[in-house]
This record gives structure tokens, sequence and C-alpha cells, in this order.
């Protein structure tokens, strides 16, 4: 069983979910479908329909959360012993060495990243091409956009 790491951050809001479909979603979703029962031939109601429809994919989400949940390596990464190499969950400050733009990202498990918040995932060709990099040094990395160069500014680990 392969583990996913993720940040305690990340791990939180996975558990958060799931306690959230499970105590809010799911009684609510048998509610509407129970009602939308009631109100007589299955065949023609739309509501009937759309609330199975929501408790298919509210099953099929829970399932997922559990899976992910069950394989998370869970990384505190205040805890980890910044070294010099980036590693995972290293917050690192790059520079476009054509614009001389600074960007920080986090870098964070799959289920986890959203690029407008900074966090990258570790699955990312940026991410991939920081990991074991250190302060001074460049990486270039092929994007949809076409290739990009940039420098290692900073290291931090938070």
């Amino acid at each position: 069983m392969e583990k996913i790491p993720m940040t305690v951050g990340g791990y939180n809001r996975l558990q958060e979910e799931l306690r959230n479909l499970k105590t809010v979603e799911r009684p609510a979703v048998i509610k509407a479908i129970a009602e939308a029962r009631e109100h007589g031939d299955l065949s023609e109601n739309a509501e009937y329909h759309a609330a199975r429809e929501r408790q298919s994919f509210i099953e099929g989400r829970v399932l997922e959360l559990e899976d992910r949940i069950s394989r998370a390596e869970v990384i505190d990464v205040t805890k980890l012993k910044g070294g010099s190499a980036i590693k995972f969950g290293a917050t690192v400050t790059v520079s476009d060495e054509d614009t001389d733009e600074e960007s920080v990202f986090q870098i964070v498990g799959q289920d986890e990243s959203d690029i407008k918040s900074g966090l990258l995932s570790i699955t990312s060709p940026l991410a991939r091409a920081l990991i074991g990099k250190t302060v001074g040094d460049n990486v270039e990395v092929t994007t949809p956009g076409g290739s990009k160069s940039y420098e290692v500014v900073k290291i931090a680990y938070r």
C-alpha cells in the first residue's frame, strides 16, 4: 500500500471533510431521499433522482477520503530539521531568472495543493525539480507554457 505524504494541515482538512460528509451531508441526503419517496412515482421524480445522485457522490467521496486518510504519511513540517536541501514540506522562495520575480511555495501532498495559495504538489514538475536543491541552485522546469528557469533564494520549514 503506497503511503501518501501530507502535512498536518492537509491531513486535518481531509479529516474535517470526512467528518462533515458523515455527520452533515449523509444524513441530509438520506432525509431528502425519504421526502422525495413520499411524493410517489419515483420514475419521474427529479428530486429523488437528484438526491440519489448526490448520495452516490457523497458515498464515493467518503470511500476516497477514508482510503487517503488510511494511507496518509503525516509529516509535521515544524519538526523537520531544515538542513540545506529542499525536501517535502519546505517553504521555498524562488526567483524567475527571466523576470527576477520572486515566488514562494510550500511543497505539500497532492490532496492539499493549491497553487493560488502557494501550495505546490510534490508531484508537480517544479516541486520535483526543487527536491534536493539548495540555496543558490538553479532549476529548469518544462511547464505547459514552455521552459522556465528559477534560482533557489530561500528555504524554510514552518
